[in-house]
């Protein structure tokens, strides 16, 4: 693994704080290299702070989880959804499903554009686009209560999107949610526990494709990595979430827009 002890933790920082944020992490991992002339990072690496993302989610999550899970399980004993926590697990099932389908079918054919920083800065420009729209037209009247199958095949296509770099997960998925009404502090919400099964999932295939052969050195680089990433993602959704309570995320878009153009001009320049 060429990678560097700053390397490492810079990149995992960056991975963390960004994963929750509408900003794309994929994005930044791509772009960020490329502009300090930095080696992309490994498969392994990727899927590693993936995963400390995750664990962040689960960490601050937590309740939610034990909650949602319990709910979902009785209501397949009772065959009935009876509460509005196994009625939102059902829901979150359902979103992630045109995720998966995207990853299994075009994964391989997106794998390429993470080398292209050019393509990634303008993914960037649509997903600052996105962002400011929803957050300018978006009713931002209902919670999470509210939404049904509708909304969460809308949020869950919104997320299939975010297979391509630069196009922010959590950025698409919670303008779908504002799209769809959503106060913005539930779109966020519903967006990260949304986020739970799918790096999970990608993570673990990452890592089975690619872990064998890991040097002790390697593994020490992960390590770094994937404790970055924990701790910056786990205050990045602290954050975010009291943030999206009272203030626009029109910030955010306009900062996806000047990164993208920075590497647009960057690509033609250099």
């Amino acid at each position: 693994m060429a990678m560097s002890i700053l390397q490492a933790i810079v990149l995992g920082l960056l991975q963390g704080f960004t994963e929750f944020l509408p900003v794309s992490s994929s994005g930044h991992l791509v772009l960020v290299p490329w502009l300090l002339r930095w080696e992309i990072p490994s498969v392994t690496y990727d899927a590693v702070v993936h995963l400390g993302t995750l664990f962040a989610a689960i960490i601050y999550f937590r309740r939610d989880i034990v909650s949602l899970l319990g709910a979902w399980w009785q209501s397949l004993r009772q065959r009935k959804i009876e509460t509005s926590q196994a009625r939102l697990a059902w829901l979150l099932l359902l979103s992630t499903v045109p995720a998966l389908l995207a990853g299994y079918f075009l994964g391989i054919r997106i794998e390429p554009l993470f080398a292209n920083a050019f393509v990634v800065s303008l993914f960037l420009l649509v997903t600052g686009i996105l962002v400011v729209i929803a957050d300018i037209q978006g009713q931002k009247t209902r919670t999470v209560d509210g939404i049904g199958v509708r909304e969460s095949l809308i949020i869950g296509l919104a997320q299939a999107l975010a297979i391509a770099p630069g196009i922010s997960r959590s950025g698409a998925t919670i303008s779908a949610g504002l799209f769809c009404g959503l106060q913005r502090s539930d779109a966020a919400r519903f967006s990260f526990l949304l986020a739970i099964p799918i790096i999970a999932g990608a993570a673990a295939l990452k890592l089975v494709d690619s872990a064998p052969g890991l040097t002790a050195s390697g593994l020490s680089l992960l390590g770094l990595g994937f404790v970055a990433a924990l701790l910056s993602a786990y205050v990045a959704i602290r954050l975010f979430l009291g943030y999206v309570r009272t203030h626009s995320l029109r910030p955010f878009a306009f900062y996806c827009w000047a990164l993208g153009l920075l590497g647009v001009v960057l690509h033609f320049v250099r």
